[in-house]
């Protein structure tokens, strides 16, 4: 979300091939343990070489209420969980056939409640050149960022823990949020 307040414009590339083991369908939180990782389960339809735009949500399991479940734990004691929850429940309580429109709700929400009013494209086709290294960095597990301190509920317990889901910003920080991704360094620079 630093590097999105940062840039100009925003394009999901929807054309690439989907890669296993990203934040395409994972997010961390912090929760009572600790970080903890939500994992979404899809299906891929034309298994390795299945386009991002193609990737269904599996509901074999209940993972939709496993995952709200677990941000309540987690930040239940937040200063803005009770504030902030009616903006992102909705969206664990409705049922999106592919993982490119769950993401893209939670984006667009997120989005407005940061005040981001830069529009949200997708592409046509895959984008090549000069997207690669950021798209791979912005996506990986492993992306990392100089994320300043601010207080979380079990800091007391594990510590400050950087680069978590966008929530525990929202969570812990309320209108905050945008002036602190503002301070965040980036891995690019």
């Amino acid at each position: 979300m630093a590097e999105i307040i940062r840039s100009k414009t925003l394009v999901v590339d929807i054309h690439e091939t989907y890669q296993k083991q990203t934040g395409r369908n994972h997010c961390a939180i912090y929760g009572p343990n600790g970080k903890q990782t939500l994992t979404i389960p899809v299906s891929k339809v034309n298994g390795k070489h299945t386009l991002t735009k193609d990737i269904r949500i599996s509901y074999h399991q209940p993972w939709q209420k496993n995952h709200w479940r677990s941000m309540e734990t987690a930040y239940n004691n937040s200063p803005y969980f009770l504030y902030y929850q009616d903006t992102f429940a909705p969206v664990y309580e409705t049922k999106y056939d592919f993982l490119i429109d769950f993401n893209t709700e939670l984006l667009l929400r997120t989005m407005k409640l940061l005040k981001i009013e830069h529009a949200l494209t997708f592409s046509s086709n895959f984008i090549r050149d000069g997207f690669l290294l950021q798209r791979e960095m912005l996506l990986s597990k492993h992306a990392r960022f100089d994320n300043p301190f601010y207080l979380q509920p079990f800091h007391s317990k594990s510590g400050f823990i950087p680069n978590l889901s966008i929530v525990d910003c929202i969570f812990n920080l309320g209108p905050e949020t945008a002036h602190y991704l503002q301070s965040v360094g980036s891995p690019f620079s």
